[in-house]
Order: structure tokens, then C-alpha cells, then sequence
């Protein structure tokens, strides 16, 4: 099959260098442009020393211009902050680019919702109701139709695949449900900032926006579509010394007479058409360690009899499966690939 290009826009940040790693050695998608307003004139490897050899180190970084990248590209990738992709997917989709963005910016339905919890003023709301939501084991079907794609937060990707099937067979109640999530340092992002320095992360551990953290809009958003009634839930977020990696522990409400073998059945029955999901045996939890640099989601379920819980823990590595490995997978969707074309990578232990 012919080369599908794609576009880069924001080389410099994390999930910028995850995607140009990834599709080093994606058979199908050829990384033709990639961009940057304060890099330009540069290449990969001046900036990424590690791609030194490859043939993505040799491509020259350019100011991003969208009639220039539509004439190279079938697809473009937004890794720019939020409030700026906004007003980019515009620029690209009047040029008739496909668009996947990996900021928040079109991952809310609702525009009073994104304006309340990132306040700012949404600057193109009708192009909310084009954007498909990238969690491809609950849409991948509207994702090989469309032409946006907002792929979804590192958070919400762990905590939506462990809730879903529970709230999807009314497993659960729906009040009470809390989310006890942590992330490595890598998902505040490249840019220079007290809170990520070496000194004020390593050897410590905190928690952060308690009630207050943009996820959980996103969360509950897409779990309230799953369980097909309103939800609120407890999201807290905490920051790991460590690079890459979440790490979350979900506490719910088993409702009377579900067995937890039911619920497990469920669980292996749901995912199992979808090779990036591991329902793990009934006697193993996740660890970061085994799925760092993959787009693995592995889950573990325990049923607390004592309490009448079920917990739900589940791994994911933030920059893979939370962003760059997800837009690449909703990429090969679009393009009518397997899903695990270029992706199904072992992970980097120890």
C-alpha cells in the first residue's frame, strides 16, 4: 500500500518525542514534516540526539504553516498545548487535513464544560461536534470515519477502560466511585518548571489538584455515555518519582447478588477482541515496569468481600498508550490499518 505522510506540529515536547520514536519504524506511516516556532532550522537529532542515524533524525524542523504541511501530508499530529491546537485544527481542516490532537481541546463535548474547567473561551466550538473521541476500544468505529480526532488524556485512558465494563453490565453503583491515580513525572510535560525539577521530585511523593484536575470532566463525560445515566466521581492525582508510568487504583460498590467471577468473566469477555487490554489472572495486579514504552492497559480486578468492594487497578505508560503510541493507533483506524500496525512493542524492562 502507498505511504501514508504525516505531519508533526510540536517536535520539542514529550509527546512529540515519543511520536517521532514510534513511527521511526512504522511500517505504514512515513513522518514527512515536523515543526517547531522555536527550533526551526534545526534537525530531529540536533534537538533528539538519540535519533543521531535514523532517518526521522534527518528531517529539518520548519514553522508550522498549515497550507504548506496540507500539501505534504495526509495526516497531521497536534502536540501543542491546549488553547493553541483550537485555533491549528482549524487552520488544517479548512485546508482538508485529517487531524489528530493530542491536547484537551476537542476532547469535551460540551463547550460550557471546557470553559468552566481550563478557563479559557473555546475559540471553535463547531468543530466539537465534528471530533470523534480516541479511545479506540470504545470507538473505533467513528474513528476510521473521521477526520478529528481528539485523543484522549493518560488519566481518563486508564480509568475509562477500568470502569467501563463494570458500568456497561450495571455491575456498580454509580455513586461512591473513587479514583486514586498516579503519574510519572513525564505527564506535566517538557517545558521548565519548579515542580518538575529533579530535587522537587525525586525522593518524595505528593498529591496534586485535588478536586480540581481537568481530567475529571473527561472522565466522567465518558463514563456517564458508558453507564448511560449522569455520573460524579472522585478523581485524585498524584505525581511518582519516576518517568513514565500511571499507576491507578479504582474503588466501587459491588451491588448485591453480582459474583466477582461474573464480573471477571466480563471483564476477559469485553477485551478480549482488543490486543492492547490485559485483563490480568485473577491473582496478579499491574506494575509500570510491565508496560513501559507499549500500549499495553493491563488491569488486575480484586473483589473485597469484607467491604462488599470491587478494586480495579490498572497500568498504562502515559506518553505510549496516554498519548503518542494512542494517536498513532487512531491513526492506523483512519487509514483502515490493524490497530496494532507498528505498535505492538514489548515493554522496556527492567
Amino acid at each position: 500500500m502507498a505511504q501514508i505522510r504525516a505531519g508533526l506540529v510540536g517536535v520539542t515536547g514529550y509527546t512529540g518525542m515519543e511520536l517521532v520514536r514510534l513511527l521511526e519504524n512504522h511500517p505504514h506511516i512515513n513522518l514527512v514534516a515536523v515543526t517547531s516556532r522555536s527550533d526551526a532550522g534545526k534537525k530531529v537529532h540536533d534537538i533528539y540526539p538519540f535519533m543521531q542515524g535514523f532517518a526521522t533524525g534527518e528531517l529539518e524542523i520548519t514553522v508550522p504553516d498549515a497550507p504548506s504541511l496540507a500539501k505534504q501530508c495526509d495526516v497531521v499530529f497536534l502536540a501543542v498545548p491546549h488553547g493553541v491546537a483550537m485555533t491549528m485544527a482549524a487552520a488544517f481542516r479548512k485546508e482538508g487535513v485529517a487531524i489528530i490532537d493530542l491536547s484537551a481541546d476537542f476532547r469535551l463535548r460540551d463547550v460550557a464544560v471546557f470553559e468552566t474547567w481550563y478557563k479559557a473561551e473555546h475559540a471553535e466550538p463547531a468543530l466539537l461536534k465534528e471530533a470523534v473521541y480516541g479511545l479506540p476500544e470504545l470507538y473505533a468505529d467513528q474513528i476510521a470515519k473521521a477526520q478529528l480526532i481528539a485523543n484522549p488524556g493518560c488519566y481518563p485512558t486508564t480509568s475509562i477502560l477500568s470502569l467501563a465494563p463494570a458500568l456497561r453490565n450495571g455491575f456498580i453503583h454509580t455513586a461512591g466511585i473513587v479514583i486514586d491515580a498516579k503519574s510519572g513525572t513525564t505527564g506535566a510535560g517538557r517545558k521548565a518548571a519548579v515542580g518538575s525539577l529533579y530535587c522537587e521530585v525525586a525522593d518524595t511523593f505528593k498529591a496534586y489538584n485535588l478536586t480540581t484536575h481537568r481530567h475529571t470532566p473527561e472522565i466522567e463525560q465518558e463514563l456517564s455515555l458508558v453507564a448511560g445515566k449522569d455520573i460524579t466521581l472522585s478523581f485524585n492525582a498524584h505525581l511518582l518519582p519516576v518517568n513514565r508510568g500511571i499507576l491507578a487504583t479504582i474503588y466501587t460498590q459491588l451491588k448485591d447478588g453480582v459474583s466477582f467471577d461474573t464480573v471477571y468473566e466480563a471483564y476477559t469477555d469485553a477485551y478480549e477482541p482488543h490486543p492492547f487490554v490485559r485483563v490480568l489472572p485473577k491473582s496478579a495486579l499491574p506494575e509500570l515496569r510491565n508496560v513501559r514504552g507499549t500500549m499495553f492497559c493491563d488491569i488486575g480486578l480484586v473483589h473485597d468481600p469484607r467491604t462488599g468492594r470491587l478494586i480495579l487497578v490498572a497500568a498504562i505508560d502515559n506518553m505510549c498508550r496516554g498519548a503518542s503510541g494512542q494517536a498513532i493507533a487512531n491513526a492506523n483506524l483512519m487509514h483502515n490499518l490493524p490497530i496494532e500496525t507498528g505498535l505492538m512493542l514489548a515493554p522496556m524492562v527492567p
